[in-house]
């Protein structure tokens, strides 16, 4: 492939060893792990030294050591001050990398938002933990907030933040163990946005 777009032998063995590849130069790609077989694929993204990269799903079968070293090598990328368009339909490890969020739907970009700015987009959320979920649940619905129980004991509640829901338990004597604001997730975002699609169809 280097030689094919003019790339010299040097510049080949500097992405392997920018992706911790530096001995696999030789190897046949057919015969490659899933998670060896994505780092070649960012060292050929690469041999063109380009000012943007655009990957799809890039932490599909990394281990989580392997996951650790691509959050490092995107965020030097673009600490150069270039940029990485990540795709990716798990949200949760690109939350800890991106800047910004685009969300498409069937071609056509319907929302986009910082990261910073994601808090006010979505339902507020809490977790919390009691022994005494049903007594809290209609108190959290008659101030218009969503109790969802996770496991026994362990819940989350939309709509309300952890002021009012710890009011309503300290008010009607319901025990909380433990009680957290969740911040706004890309995941949080991408649903909302989702919802609205759904209901404008």
């Amino acid at each position: 492939m280097a030689a094919g777009i003019g790339v010299p032998d040097g510049r080949v063995d500097e992405v392997l060893e920018r992706v911790g590849m530096r001995d696999a130069g030789t190897l046949l790609l057919g015969r490659l792990s899933l998670g060896t077989a994505q780092r070649i694929g960012i060292a050929q993204a690469l041999l063109g030294d380009p000012r943007m990269l655009i990957l799809g799903e890039p932490a599909n079968g990394l281990d989580p050591h392997s996951v650790h070293w691509l959050r490092n090598l995107l965020r030097t990328f673009a600490g150069e001050g270039r940029a990485v368009l990540l795709s990716s339909h798990q949200l949760a490890e690109p939350g800890q990398l991106v800047d910004g969020l685009v969300v498409l739907a069937r071609g056509q970009v319907v929302a986009r938002k910082a990261i910073g700015d994601l808090a006010g987009t979505v339902h507020d959320r809490v977790t919390l933990q009691s022994p005494a979920l049903e007594r809290l649940r209609p108190l959290v619905e008659e101030k218009g907030g969503v109790l969802h129980v996770a496991s026994e004991g362990n819940a989350s509640v939309i709509g309300l933040t952890r002021f009012p829901v710890g009011d309503l338990a300290a008010e009607h004597s319901v025990p909380l163990h433990w009680l957290v604001a969740d911040p706004p997730s890309l995941e949080d975002f991408y649903l909302s946005v989702a919802e609205q699609e759904f209901k404008a169809q």
